[in-house]
């Protein structure tokens, strides 16, 4: 991106907010964050099914936190080929987990759906919807 190689970047979504927020895989906020620093347009990819009304906003996307053992230890055969778990992190060490984090619609510059594009936009969105 620094490079100026990339004019555009799309992702999916797990879950889209009324307002326009979105929650997708760990990485996606960061990847909106670098791609509004450097005027990159960023669009999520995703099915009208995928937006939830109900949710007004991004806080209101549950986000199930999983196991910290996922983090804290990996898995994998020794010299003797034997499948070991070892812990990757300081002992004493916590971690969190989250199953996913959310992009706030303002580093959103539009959905790409069946319907065509939508801006991130309460009311586009709401206007596509209604269009089922």
């Amino acid at each position: 991106m620094s490079q100026d190689k990339i004019d555009i970047m799309i992702t999916g979504a797990d879950r889209i907010a009324a307002n326009g927020d979105t929650a997708n895989k760990i990485g996606t906020f960061e990847k909106a964050l670098a791609a509004h620093a450097l005027g990159i347009p960023f669009y999520i990819a995703a099915p009208l099914s995928t937006f939830d009304l109900n949710c007004k906003s991004g806080r209101d996307i549950p986000i199930e936190e999983r196991s910290q053992d996922e983090v804290l230890y990996s898995e994998g055969p020794d010299d003797l080929g034997v499948i070991r778990r070892i812990r990757v992190a300081s002992p004493g060490s916590i971690a969190i987990n989250p199953s996913f984090d959310i992009t706030p619609a303002r580093y959103i510059s539009g959905f790409i759906t069946e319907k065509g594009i939508v801006r991130a936009e309460e009311s586009e969105i709401k206007r596509i919807i209604s269009q089922k």
